[in-house]
């Protein structure tokens, strides 16, 4: 089979997967209210992955496709660095499946965006920024659940230079793997910061429609219109109308 047509085949079924166990949620499914996101933005649609480590057969075939999707699409690839939190259970995934050494990322609390990093690193002083054995030479890819914008993954990575030149190494990290890429603008990014984004669930362009026969048919329309139309959905009147349109199904 082709890799594409492998990459798809195990993106749809990974994707209903997380859907069966509640990890991609909508306001018509369980929650009328909908959900304000980070960015202060209201959506009709929640992923969640970070509950991945409680459903293991679902992270033991994401650590396999993960794997193939390393091995297909990334540079040669010595060892993964999960980013914290939930990027660390599927390296570790990753590696059992594929027996690739993995190390993690520590939680830097307080830090939203890769402009006031340095402030908060020198507060750890002698801790490491980056658990795990990093080797001379190092080849490393970085890897977390779903990328949005990209300031996490630009933080790790900061966070993986600043560790190296403590430790007195020289190491090449220019490949992030996701499971699922929302492709609102992480690629773009990546390419302007040297970086290669790979994901085995484009959401928009494809994994939205694997979901099609997940959703109702109100779901679809919705869900496909917001993907197109953030903004008109942050309407307080239109969001009144989908909370009643949930509570009368």
């Amino acid at each position: 089979m082709d890799w594409n047509d492998e990459k798809d085949k195990l993106g749809k079924e990974i994707l209903e997967s997380l859907y069966d166990a509640n990890m991609i949620d909508t306001w018509y499914k369980s929650r009328p209210e909908g959900w304000t996101l980070f960015s202060g933005l209201w959506s009709p649609l929640y992923i969640n992955l970070r509950p991945l480590g409680s459903f293991p057969s679902i992270l033991k075939k994401i650590g396999t496709a993960l794997g193939r999707l390393i091995q297909e699409e990334c540079s040669v690839i010595d060892k993964i660095v999960g980013i914290a939190s939930a990027g660390v259970p599927i390296a570790t995934a990753i590696s059992l499946e594929n027996r690739i050494p993995m190390c993690y990322t520590r939680k830097l609390e307080g830090i939203k965006n890769i402009n006031n990093i340095q402030e908060k690193i020198s507060e750890y002083g002698q801790h490491n920024l980056v658990e795990g054995l990093l080797n001379e030479g190092d080849h490393i890819a970085l890897v977390d659940d779903l990328v949005t914008k990209l300031d996490s993954k630009l933080i790790a990575l900061e966070q993986l230079k600043v560790e190296a030149s403590k430790r007195k190494l020289n190491i090449t990290c220019k490949d992030i793997v996701v499971i699922l890429d929302r492709e609102q603008g992480a690629e773009k990014l990546a390419k302007k910061n040297g970086l290669v984004l790979s994901s085995l669930i484009p959401f928009n362009s494809k994994g939205i429609y694997w979901l099609k026969e997940k959703f109702t048919d109100i779901e679809n329309e919705v869900i496909n219109d917001y993907l197109k139309n953030t903004e008109k959905y942050q309407d307080i009147k239109l969001r009144e109308d989908l909370k009643s349109l949930s509570k009368k199904k």
